[in-house]
């Protein structure tokens, strides 16, 4: 899958729980791609992170990235 519409992916999951207190935002976010995320797609995630491509994703996004 394409780097940019997976943390478009990511984005959309964290802005939903975004209403919720940070924490619990993070960690509903976090327990979503866990979830319903074939690992695949969780793997790519880590590579986006490890090759600096944080800054596409949201603050949510980001810190339920680095949980999973």
């Amino acid at each position: 899958m394409e780097p940019q519409r997976l943390t478009a992916m990511a984005n959309q999951i964290a802005a939903f729980f975004d209403a919720y207190p940070e924490d619990e935002a993070v960690t509903a976010t976090a327990d979503h791609l866990r979830q319903f995320w074939d690992p695949r797609m969780r793997g790519q995630l880590k590579e986006i992170l490890a090759a600096g491509g944080e800054i596409d994703l949201t603050p949510t996004a980001l810190a339920a990235a680095r949980r999973i």
